[in-house]
């Protein structure tokens, strides 16, 4: 009889696949520390993913299409599928990106892959996540589902889809997914709150707040370039320039404080559709105190939020927006500066629970200059103060290792399609 060489001692550990279209070098919160994480906590774990051409839509460079290519980056496995790459205005091309995944990955799960103890989709929720309950009929593996957004209503709201019967598609399709997976993982009380109210069991649903990225201290004291050293007073916005972002009401604050703030600066720092005409309205405003940085890497974004005065998130009140938290949130507390909250609902109670900075309604460009009054009258030692809080409530709320702890306990718990209830090490309430 053959010999093997595996040492008696050694466990097998649970296998986990990380089923994602989206994965690094895309921009994602759960990658590669994240799976890191994982397995740090004793979980083997396969990524399952795409090739990546997001935010553009066209293939990364050192990067061609075939229908499975392997890679290991240090322990970890990731497989990648073939997929139809678009993230463009097109509707119906949006929708062969999305499922041309949902099958590729269905078919590598059900006949190619080693079967894993669990399933955790992470993006996009409804069609990775529609791929693995189909997976579970035929290999019995146990489904986790990351609700990142809340499908269809984000479709809607974003523009992305507007034909009534195709949402109708992915309201049943969304329902069919919340009844078949085994338990379900959101970001906010309310996305909990509307998945109880369409009938989803409270006990099937955990909360796990998002994280930041963590990067570490900066220890450069010199301005990152793109800041004006004369500035007195900095305003920061950093991310995506959409519809959704409604920054029209941020011009028109910027224009409220020309004249009475002369030296307090609204910064827009990023990208998105509404970008160039935002930049033209200011020039037709001749406002000298609203200016755009472009793009920069995300380890350089550290430094533009520290070096700020004040961070600024803003969406359109949408009944959608009031219950998910902007990722940009958790990055703006760890950076421990005071923030100016423009989004209603959970966002604005964690920053009022944290003393992180001012809340103002969305759209409201004289609350909004209040809100930057108020903290330049605050003076540097209240706005100090204020950081701190931010970053203290980070630490000890949201920080990675107690979001990584409450995700280990809910697949560990589940991986073996157990029902069981009650709290969890790192569960977030």
């Amino acid at each position: 009889m053959p010999q093997t060489n595996k040492p008696e001692h050694a466990v097998c550990r649970p296998r986990i696949v990380h089923l994602t279209q989206l994965f690094e070098p895309e921009p994602t919160l759960k990658g590669i520390d994240f799976v890191a994480g994982l397995q740090d906590r004793g979980f083997e774990v396969e990524v399952v993913t795409g090739f990546p051409n997001y935010p553009g839509g066209r293939i990364y460079d050192g990067f061609r299409i075939k229908p499975i290519l392997r890679e290991r980056v240090n322990d970890t496995e990731i497989t990648r599928l073939a997929i139809y790459p678009s993230h463009d205005s097109s509707t119906m091309k949006r929708i062969l990106c999305y499922t041309s995944f949902m099958i590729t990955s269905f078919f590598y799960l059900t006949f190619r892959a080693r079967k894993p103890d669990l399933v955790y989709v992470y993006y996009p929720a409804l069609t990775a996540g529609l791929a693995a309950i189909a997976v579970k009929l035929f290999r019995k593996t146990p489904v986790l589902l990351d609700v990142q957004d809340m499908w269809p209503d984000s479709l809607g709201s974003s523009g992305m889809l507007q034909n009534r019967f195709l949402l109708r598609i992915a309201n049943a399709a969304c329902n069919l997914l919340y009844r078949r997976c085994d338990h379900i993982l959101v970001l906010s009380p309310g996305f909990k709150s509307l998945l109880i109210n369409r009938g989803v069991p409270a006990d099937k649903i955990t909360i796990v707040y998002n994280w930041a990225d963590e990067p570490e201290p900066i220890e450069d004291l010199n301005l990152p370039n793109g800041f004006d050293a004369n500035d007195g007073f900095r305003v920061l916005f950093a991310g995506n320039m959409g519809a959704a972002q409604q920054l029209d009401a941020v011009i028109d604050a910027a224009e409220r404080l020309h004249i009475e703030h002369p030296d307090c600066v609204f910064y827009f720092m990023g990208g998105g559709i509404d970008r160039d005409r935002l930049a033209e309205r200011t020039r037709q405003l001749k406002l000298s105190n609203v200016r755009f940085l472009p793009r920069v890497p995300l380890r350089d974004v550290q430094h533009f939020l520290t070096a700020a005065d004040a961070l600024l998130v803003h969406l359109t009140d949408d009944p959608l927006f009031r219950i998910t938290i902007p990722s940009k949130t958790q990055a703006y507390l760890y950076a421990g500066r005071p923030i100016l909250m423009g989004v209603a609902g959970n966002a604005a109670d964690l920053v009022r629970q944290a003393d992180a900075g001012y809340v103002f309604q969305p759209g409201d460009a004289k609350a909004l200059a209040q809100s930057v009054r108020n903290l330049i009258a605050d003076g540097p030692e209240r706005r100090d103060e204020i950081g701190r809080n931010a970053k203290s409530f980070y630490f000890e709320e949201l920080r990675q290792s107690k979001g990584l702890d409450a995700t280990a306990g809910l697949i560990e718990r589940f991986r073996k399609g157990s029902k069981s209830t009650g709290p969890i090490q790192g569960e977030a309430i």
